[in-house]
């Protein structure tokens, strides 16, 4: 059956249209356009006119692709930036009647078990594994053993979100650095038990800063998601990224091998998440996936 998932989230909208069948995935299209849905949201409350517009000029693209591969099922899932905007459900509404997609804001327990659904995929064995999932407005963290989840969290930590709230210069100052590192410390901290801490051992992590993370690492130009898959990236050096990028002016950042223009504004403070993730669940390493949402929204048969 080919079915097709969209993800509105607070800094990308992504598409894949896949053939799935007996549990198992194969993409047929996979596409990533950066929107900031969620640009502003932190401090307003509501979704700006412009980022909408971004989302659905985006969209048009994707509902060729999906009426090109004659897919039966469509469906558009919205996270971090849809949940807390006043005006979210309007957005929702829109996007069902403009472009025909079963469009449902996911809470942010949905979120996570998709997620970790996804990146479990075709894993056999026993690790207890931490799955890490950072947004523009949140990020998902969900421990568990084979596909069962132990513990899941949404956490108001987001690339955009925590941009806004503290990287006001170009380059961010040292002490910019400390007040978000500071902040996202106080998230975990209020948002995990303690008996969490070191029950994984091994982290996966998905979605966009992690992917750039390891795209960086390789120096990948262009991008190959065949490289990326399975990519182990340590604390360590996520600190020697966290010090190149943090250290120029974005119109550089801009051009450095395998960050995608488009991500050099926020990928900073998705750094200091990712690194402050591992450190909370005492984790050294975490391997990068591609398998994320978008494969659990259709291994779940959401777009059903």
């Amino acid at each position: 059956m080919h079915v097709a998932v969209v993800d509105i989230g607070s800094n990308s909208t992504r598409l894949l249209v896949a053939n799935v069948r007996d549990g198992t995935i194969a993409e047929l299209d996979r596409r990533t356009a950066v929107t900031r849905l969620g640009e502003g949201v932190d401090a307003s409350g509501r979704l700006g006119d412009t980022p909408q517009e971004r989302v659905f000029a985006t969209l048009e693209g994707y509902v060729e692709a999906i009426e090109r591969h004659r897919c039966e099922r469509c469906v558009a899932v919205m996270t971090s930036a849809v949940r807390d905007a006043a005006n979210g459900d309007e957005f929702a509404a829109a996007v069902r009647e403009r472009f025909g997609l079963d469009a449902r804001t996911l809470t942010g327990g949905e979120e996570a078990r998709l997620t970790y659904l996804g990146a479990s995929a075709g894993r056999d064995d026993d690790v207890a594994r931490l799955v890490i999932d950072i947004g523009g407005g949140s990020t998902e963290l969900v421990t568990g053993v084979r596909d069962r989840v132990q513990f899941h969290v949404s956490t108001q930590a987001g690339v955009v979100r925590h941009t806004e709230r503290h990287l006001a210069s170009d380059p961010p100052r040292p002490e910019e650095l400390e007040a978000l590192a500071a902040d996202v410390r106080g998230v975990l901290e209020s948002a995990v038990p303690a008996l969490e801490y070191n029950w994984p051992r091994a982290a996966i992590a998905v979605a966009g800063t992690a992917t750039t993370c390891a795209a960086i690492d390789l120096e990948l130009d262009p991008y190959d998601p065949a490289q990326v898959e399975g990519h182990v990236i340590s604390l360590e050096r996520l600190g020697g990224l966290l010090s190149r990028l943090s250290s120029v002016p974005l119109a550089e950042r801009r051009r450095i091998p395998g960050l995608h223009p488009d991500r050099a504004p926020t990928i900073v403070a998705g750094v200091v998440i990712l690194a402050l993730v591992l450190r909370h669940f005492g984790l050294d390493a975490t391997e990068v996936s591609e398998r994320d949402i978008l494969w659990g929204a259709a291994l779940d048969g959401v777009a059903g």
